[in-house]
């Protein structure tokens, strides 16, 4: 069955290419597919095109198709092509000619436009809410450990003094700005395209106002052209946000991968975290690390694959489209598995203590020595040089106490001032709106 087929059959190698694996993620479309029937019918029954009573067993029975979504109970039929199809059919199979109106000032463009929309906008929150955690966790290793010294570097060489408290905190300030991307993300999804039908409106004199607020929508894709030409820039959007997240993840990963090693030997795990080699008996090895950079590696790809994959499309809508959803919505699950394990891994991370004990870590306190002089009235080039000219001839001399009391540094990390602007941050998305409406609508 095709919401398009007239008395023409097509040819199977032509269904089979052009279906591809969209009965795969149009599943994962399912009960947002049912969300936005409801919200047409009812706006449907507001113009006239549909009876009350007519919207009313509509909506009777797409709850029951979204409890058996809720249950796994529903399935796409091998000869259905997509979601929207089979949605339709049950409508049809149980109510008939009722069933066939439900299509009514629309199209199956901005039918899967709004399930899309309806899609991102439940991932990203779920996205955010993970976020959080990891963000809540980080800073509790902050705190936990900001007197735990580590050495920090640049170029990879030794630079100055760290600690640990500096180290996840940076992490956990890192996803505060994550976390504000997917906000940008979300206000660009939470506009409602349905009602642009192929992408030049209807002459229905439809209510998209009112489906605006049936699915808790911030506001609209006010122009129906645009509201096409949305899809593949809202993906590209709401990837490059992911990008972000699982920037931070990969750079995180890379750390831990570094501190682990022996050379480093900053960090441990349970041997439970790690894994071993076929051959050497000693290994332990940080592959859930490896294998959260990698993965992230790839999401931070999604943009440019995105955008390629839209490259010198003109307006309107075009088949390229439905391959975008192969690309991002398996990424979510990824994202959120990766934030899972990292989890697990800091839980329960081991610090080692007093690591800048080590001589061989003395020239991390040069800066500090350069500075002491200059609050003794030096010059900071002269203070600098003399510091220099000890090192070079094997003079210098140090000690491990520092000073760092200025806002964000190891001896004043902020975390209390990062955890409001990530409270600030989540409060702007205003997830209760959209919930409410949902729930509303399937009461």
């Amino acid at each position: 069955m095709k919401l398009w087929q007239k008395n023409e059959s097509s040819n199977s190698r032509v269904d089979f290419f052009t279906v591809g694996n969209d009965r795969v993620f149009d599943m994962m479309l399912a009960p947002f597919d049912v969300l936005g029937n409801m919200a047409h019918a009812r706006m449907l029954a507001s113009i006239g095109l549909l009876t009350r009573e007519e919207a009313d067993a509509l909506c009777a029975e797409l709850k029951k198709i979204y409890k058996q979504i809720e249950e796994n109970e529903f399935h796409i039929a091998d000869n259905i092509e997509d979601v929207h199809s089979q949605v339709e059919y049950l409508l049809t199979a149980a109510l008939g000619d009722v069933g066939k109106k439900i299509h009514a000032a629309r199209s199956r463009n901005d039918q899967v436009l709004v399930d899309v929309k309806l899609f991102l906008r439940y991932e990203v929150e779920l996205l955010v809410k993970k976020a959080e955690q990891l963000f809540f966790l980080l800073q509790q290793k902050s705190e936990a450990h900001q007197h735990h010294l580590l050495p920090g570097y640049t170029h990879l060489q030794l630079a100055m003094p760290s600690s640990f408290g500096l180290w996840f905190g940076a992490y956990a300030e890192s996803l505060v700005d994550d976390v504000e991307m997917l906000r940008a993300a979300y206000t660009v999804i939470n506009k409602n395209p349905l009602g642009s039908a192929a992408g030049y409106g209807s002459s229905f004199p439809i209510n998209r106002t009112l489906t605006t607020q049936l699915l808790g929508f911030e506001t609209m894709n006010f122009n129906v052209v645009y509201a096409q030409m949305g899809r593949g820039k809202t993906e590209r959007i709401t990837a490059q946000a992911m990008a972000n997240l699982a920037d931070t993840l990969a750079k995180m990963s890379m750390d831990a991968c570094l501190y682990l090693n022996q050379n480093f030997d900053f960090i441990s795990f349970p041997a439970a975290l790690t894994t071993g080699s076929s051959i050497m008996p000693h290994k332990k090895n940080p592959d859930v690390f490896e294998l959260i950079r990698s993965h992230c590696n790839r999401i931070k790809a999604l943009p440019n694959e995105i955008s390629m994959m839209t490259t010198n499309l003109p307006s309107g809508y075009h088949r390229d489209l439905q391959l975008l959803k192969e690309n991002l919505f398996p990424a979510f699950g990824t994202l959120h598995q990766c934030m899972d394990m990292a989890m697990l891994m800091f839980e329960n991370i081991h610090i080692k203590e007093n690591i800048l004990q080590d001589p061989k870590y003395r020239y991390l306190f040069s800066v500090e020595e350069v500075n002491k002089l200059v609050w003794q009235g030096l010059p900071f080039r002269e203070a600098y040089k003399k510091i220099g000219a000890d090192i070079a001839e094997g003079n210098f001399s140090y000690t491990l106490e520092l000073a760092h009391t200025h806002e964000g540094s190891m001896g004043n990390l902020e975390n209390a001032a990062i955890a409001s602007l990530m409270k600030e941050t989540i409060l702007q998305f205003n997830f209760g709106k959209a919930n409410a409406a949902i729930n509303d609508l399937l009461r």
